[in-house]
């Protein structure tokens, strides 16, 4: 089983900027797709965004393009999601996960998750 392990979440104000982590555990982090999900208080998990084993294709919400940008260093086991132009709507827990597909999309399709990060918002 893989472990994912997130950082990098906080508290910020709109507009500001900020970069979520994932730690795997294992080698074969770099042959599988990797994915970041969020969960509002009250809602459902739901995707953001996800990236191909080889980093070559990623894959967005429409609410989140051209402000996320989700990015991978296989050397280091570590996915990331580059977070800017903040909103308040984007306050949610942030998960990453893993899938045992080269690329993936839904929440299905993904096997290993993390326990979360916290990133709040403030309007």
């Amino acid at each position: 089983q893989v472990q994912l392990v997130e950082s990098g979440g906080g508290l910020v104000q709109a507009g500001d900027s900020l970069r979520l982590s994932c730690a795997a555990s294992r080698r074969t982090f770099s042959d599988r797709a990797m994915g970041w999900f969020r969960q509002a208080p009250g809602k459902g998990r739901e995707f953001v965004a996800a990236i191909s084993w080889s980093g070559g294709n990623t894959y967005y919400v429409d609410s989140v393009k051209g402000r996320f940008t989700i990015s991978r260093d296989n050397a280091k086991n570590t996915a990331y999601l580059q977070m800017n132009s903040l909103k308040p709507e984007d306050t949610a827990v942030y998960f990453c996960a893993r899938s045992p597909f080269c690329m993936a999309t839904i929440k299905a399709d993904f096997d290993s998750w993390g326990q979360g990060t916290q990133v709040t918002v403030s309007s």
